[in-house]
């Protein structure tokens, strides 16, 4: 039997008398990337992240339970490109407390929020349910965090270039339209130094900043790059993964 790690291939037979570790959230978006990649690539590639390193867990003795994956992000700034969807914070907050509240009811006490979209930011949420759920340990984790991308590919624009079109073209190739069908992924930044040093910010305007909806080259991308990062990304989750589930929820800290 495979590892009853991804809760909606599973049914209650198998996991009825399961006391689980941990639960991961997989998050994710549904938004143009450039021109020949899907609109659900964050989606497809946090669904697939989280359920290889929930596996790769499972083997190492960690009960982790993956959830199905939220296909829809924060995407205010890119709401005049046709079917972009948009959840606002404070609607993601409701969906994510009533997540958690369910999990909390099924006690589980350690939830992992795994982000794949970077119009997602789960810190400020975090600390209002660690008011309403104390005793619970909560976490975002950003899976395009985890390794750096220039050690994988020679352009790391991260929207539709090189990078996720080389993961896509691992995970779902039948997805991918031809490289000759793509933008080049010129993107623009806002003018201020400030911004350029990293200590002004603001959301970026999407069809102000790009013409193909993409940041990032994807010319370069391939499969095999795709395969060599996602094996060392799950690999550093998996890990991660085991760690939590073996800790005291008690003793987190050092």
């Amino acid at each position: 039997m495979k590892k009853p790690c991804i809760l909606q291939h599973l049914p209650w037979k198998v996991i009825k008398d399961i006391s689980y570790d941990v639960a991961v959230i997989p998050w994710g978006a549904t938004e143009a990337h450039n021109y020949h990649l899907p609109y659900g690539t964050d989606t497809i590639e946090t669904a697939y992240i989280a359920g290889q390193s929930a596996s790769q867990a499972w083997e190492q003795g960690a009960k982790i339970i993956v959830l199905p994956c939220l296909p829809y992000g924060v995407n205010t700034t890119q709401l005049d490109i046709p079917l972009t969807i948009n959840l606002m914070p404070s609607t993601q907050m409701m969906v994510l407390k009533d997540i958690v509240s369910s999990l909390v009811s099924h006690r589980i006490k350690k939830i992992v929020i795994m982000n794949g979209h970077g119009g997602n930011d789960f810190k400020q949420m975090i600390r209002e349910l660690y008011a309403l759920f104390p005793g619970h340990f909560i976490c975002q984790l950003n899976w395009f965090h985890v390794v750096n991308p220039a050690d994988y590919f020679t352009d790391t624009g991260e929207h539709g270039g090189e990078w996720e079109t080389s993961m896509i073209m691992k995970v779902a190739p039948e997805l991918v339209l031809p490289l000759t069908e793509a933008g080049d992924g010129k993107s623009k930044k806002l003018k201020f130094d400030a911004a350029r040093e990293g200590w002004v910010w603001s959301p970026r305007p999407w069809t102000k900043i790009t013409r193909d909806t993409g940041i990032g080259n994807p010319a370069l991308a391939s499969m095999d790059k795709g395969e060599r990062y996602l094996y060392d990304v799950i690999g550093k989750i998996a890990d991660f993964l085991v760690q939590l589930a073996k800790t005291d929820i008690n003793d987190l800290y050092q």
